[in-house]
């Protein structure tokens, strides 16, 4: 049976109406927003800000247009995304580490004419030349990219404008509505990596971020309240980031911490113990760069830590027990904005991502060779309103029936328990036979439990596909996995080909291994013999 929006209490509104109603409900003078510069605002505050900042921002776009955001995580960034929405913009989020080749795609593809940024933050990223090879980008077909910076917006933000905000904001709902804007129109457009080719923008509605909000706190239960603390490291143009680690607790009264950047991994050790943070939404390569840098007394405020995006390794588990939080594994997809399933304190089992989440529907379809489980699809209020392509910028192509595949093979118990076995892309076929990807690095991790390892499957004459195991084991060689494989009743077939020994495993922004830069990395190299 088809769930609806309406299923999902409080779904059916914009993110600035949710903002507003999480105001009355917590509290207007509730302090709940904290960034490295310790700017602090309270919900009225972020909605003065958001009205101020969003009629300046609405003298320069034009009502659904998508415009782009380049910012990092920052008080400013949650203002400008709720001042767009206030104003029946879209904010089209955007990866600032993806290079000027996805950024200008991704410029095209939305198409966004007014990109907002910040002078500081261009200086402080060191991005002075993809900014400057974006300026010469043409979004719409002879007409080049605005290129707005917030300092200046500012500086023309005078005594005037702040009245004419506060009385707006006695007003806020009546005037929101003046936008026109509806739950199921644009609210973000993210975009994908562009790893298999020109970067998909993602379209998530207003009612899919925020129903994805309440499908997370409805999941958890009393597992999370308006007590929690919570810091966020990761950057808002990943939906995790965006979602489940900024507009979740914000919508539900908990305070959130923003940190610029997740590879900083001492300072945001020191960011947790300084504001006593109880919950973290982090990445196991993260969360492993900070268990490392961390001091005895850092993390002992943590109760909880949301990991996703990639799998919860054995040895990230081990290094957190000792600080006493527990480590809560998920799943998700941008298309779902993004949260599909995630663990409880309660039903916390290693190696699983957990229950769905309320509200999602999932059927697993057939895969030839695949013996256990089947690939997933998903259907729910979350699910996006679809993609934008590079070959059809700003046409929003709609999911068939609601429904998204994830290209993932899973196994779905009687409870609901997710278990991934691995990316359908992920599968190579070897000698007639499929192999999990994810299960021959699982078998590197339990012989070089600190190591990271990264699994490829590249063409073969003779098998088909074979296998090399990318990792920065400086001991790893083939016949020591051989050994261990057959120690362990593996099949030979699973053993990669080829090791290759690197320094460091190529990482994307969000904290995911970039497969496609690790490829051309073995590529480069030429291991195979």
């Amino acid at each position: 049976m088809s769930v609806s929006a309406s299923d999902i209490p409080g779904a059916s509104q914009t993110l600035f109406s949710a903002l507003l109603s999480a105001g009355r409900t917590f509290g207007m003078g509730r302090e709940i927003l904290v960034d490295a510069d310790r700017q602090q605002l309270t919900y009225k505050r972020l909605v003065l800000g958001a009205l101020v900042l969003g009629e300046h921002l609405a003298r320069i776009t034009k009502p659904r247009e998508a415009v782009g955001v380049l910012l990092p995580n920052a008080a400013g960034t949650v203002v400008t995304l709720f001042g767009l929405n206030a104003f029946g913009r879209t904010a089209a989020l955007l990866n600032f580490t993806a290079g000027p080749r996805n950024l200008a795609s991704a410029l095209k593809t939305g198409p966004v004419r007014v990109l907002l940024t910040s002078r500081r933050f261009i200086d402080t990223a060191r991005l002075e030349d993809v900014l400057g090879a974006l300026a010469d980008v043409e979004p719409v077909a002879g007409e080049k990219l605005r290129i707005v910076y917030l300092e200046d917006i500012r500086a023309r933000i005078g005594l005037l404008d702040k009245i004419k905000g506060a009385a707006r904001a006695l007003v806020a709902d009546r005037f929101h509505r003046r936008s026109g804007l509806q739950p199921d129109d644009p609210a973000v457009i993210l975009f994908t990596s562009g790893t298999e080719g020109l970067p998909k923008g993602v379209v998530l509605s207003n009612m899919n971020v925020i129903a994805n909000a309440r499908q997370i706190l409805a999941h958890a239960g009393g597992m999370l309240t308006p007590d929690d603390i919570v810091l966020n490291p990761l950057p808002m143009f990943h939906s995790f980031g965006l979602t489940a680690a900024t507009l979740m607790p914000l919508l539900g009264g908990m305070q959130v911490v923003l940190y610029p950047s997740p590879l900083h991994y001492k300072q945001v050790t020191k960011t947790i113990a300084r504001h006593k943070a109880s919950v973290l939404f982090a990445t196991d390569t993260f969360l492993m760069g900070y268990a490392r840098a961390a001091e005895a007394s850092d993390l002992t405020s943590v109760r909880y830590v949301i990991a996703g995006a990639e799998r919860v390794k054995a040895q990230t588990r081990k290094a957190w027990a000792r600080t006493g939080a527990v480590i809560l594994e998920g799943y998700g997809a941008t298309e779902c904005s993004p949260v599909i399933a995630c663990n409880l304190p309660q039903i916390n089992i290693p190696g699983t991502v957990g229950p769905l989440l309320p509200g999602i529907e999932a059927v697993l379809l057939p895969v030839g060779g695949v013996t256990e489980g089947g690939q997933l699809k998903v259907r729910g209020p979350n699910v996006m309103s679809g993609y934008i392509t590079a070959d059809a910028p700003g046409a929003i192509r709609v999911p068939s029936g609601g429904w998204h595949d994830t290209g993932d093979i899973v196994t779905i118990d009687a409870n609901q328990v997710v278990t991934i076995k691995g990316r359908a892309k992920r599968f190579a076929k070897i000698g007639g036979e499929m192999v999990s990807l994810a299960a021959v690095e699982a078998m590197a991790s339990q012989l070089w439990p600190d190591a990271q390892h990264v699994v490829l499957n590249l063409p073969d004459d003779r098998k088909g596909e074979q296998l090399v195991l990318v990792t920065d084991e400086a001991d790893a060689d083939k016949s020591t996995l051989l050994a261990f494989a057959k120690e362990h009743g593996l099949a030979e077939l699973w053993v990669p080909k080829a090791v290759l020994v690197v320094e460091s495993i190529p990482v994307s922004g969000t904290g995911k291994v970039d497969f496609q830069a690790t490829t051309e990395l073995v590529k480069k190299t030429r291991p195979l013999l």
